[in-house]
């Protein structure tokens, strides 16, 4: 891994041996875990309003909080995607009983936090100073580090997936529910990277991988700009939200991004055409506030009704936008590594 391919000539200077740096940026993304999963409505997902019938919301802060380690040694990690990935799910299926929760946030977090691990050290920046025009720069040494991955990060992430349980596209080739899927791996020198890059066309996740994570970014600066708005109209009485406004942000960017990107979790769990009539959905909701109030991201009382007929028939349905749910974290993480507080 070249810190150069990323644009950055800063030497890595001690970046690994400062422990306070690897809590802050854990602590930023078991938040961001925690903040997700809190976002109420947030439609079709399990929030602090409603559970699934085997997995809750307590299973999902189980997982956030027992995660920290993992993440922390992340941050002080240049190499090691794959056993990273591995990790984080034992530790999340050792603290709770409720399946997969977090198998696609960890894709996400683990190389952004090893990015920011490296961005922040190598170059003195501080936890917490990344501007948002800097979250660029954080994506792009994430992306280098995915790129940088290997065989054996192949073979982990699929001992990972099998303990996650994770649903997934049938495949022919290097499927996930094939044993012998990983000698094959090993036998043709297959990496991560490339593995992701099989499945970018019909997997959300693999594609933020290969693309250099700019949904990612998108859900950081939605969520960035929606806070940064409440606290410049909040004077002018504009806002008609309640409380500090991160949930308002959070779940106004779940819809925005929903509505431009079809969700692969929905897409493999039942079809397109289900995928993309939620986009449809969510589309319609932010369009009819746009036209109500003239401003499409601040009065989310106007948007709270069409929510949450939308999270209902969701649930009742049982589709579940999980792969968007995933961006959020990831874009929360960012958002709170250039200094978001509420």
């Amino acid at each position: 891994m070249n810190p150069n391919n990323t644009g950055f000539a800063c030497p890595v200077s001690g970046w690994a041996e400062n422990p306070q740096m690897s809590s802050l940026i854990a602590r930023c993304a078991q938040l961001a875990m925690l903040l997700e999963v809190s976002a109420s409505p947030k439609p079709g997902n399990v929030d602090r309003e409603h559970d699934y019938p085997d997995t809750c919301f307590e299973h999902f802060i189980a997982s956030s909080v027992s995660v920290y380690p993992v993440i922390e040694l992340a941050a002080k990690s240049r190499n090691g995607i794959g056993a990273l990935i591995r990790s984080a799910v034992c530790e999340s299926s050792a603290w709770q009983r409720g399946g997969n929760t977090h198998f696609g946030a960890f894709l996400l977090l683990i190389p952004l936090s090893m990015a920011a691990g490296e961005l922040f050290g190598s170059c003195g920046k501080i936890p917490g100073k990344l501007s948002p025009d800097e979250f660029e720069a954080l994506a792009a040494h994430a992306h280098a580090f995915v790129r940088a991955t290997d065989c054996e990060d192949a073979i982990e992430f699929y001992r990972a997936f099998e303990v996650a349980g994770v649903r997934v596209n049938s495949v022919e080739e290097f499927s996930l529910g094939d044993p012998e899927s990983a000698v094959e791996l090993r036998a043709q020198g297959v990496t991560l990277y490339e593995l992701m890059d099989i499945a970018r066309d019909y997997d959300l996740i693999a594609n933020e991988w290969t693309s250099g994570f700019g949904r990612c970014l998108e859900g950081a600066r939605s969520i960035t700009e929606f806070m940064q708005a409440q606290d410049s109209e909040a004077e002018a009485s504009v806002l008609n939200c309640s409380g500090t406004g991160i949930n308002e942000a959070i779940v106004y960017t779940f819809l925005k991004l929903l509505s431009r990107h079809r969700d692969t979790f929905i897409q493999t769990k039942f079809d397109e055409a289900t995928a993309d009539y939620v986009s449809f959905r969510a589309g319609e909701i932010l369009s009819a506030l746009e036209k109500s109030s003239g401003n499409n991201t601040r009065d989310f009382a106007a948007l709270l009704p069409a929510i949450q007929e939308f999270d209902s028939e969701l649930l009742r349905k049982k589709i579940n936008p999980g792969s968007t749910a995933d961006i959020i974290i990831a874009g929360l993480f960012i958002a709170l590594l250039g200094g978001l507080r509420f």
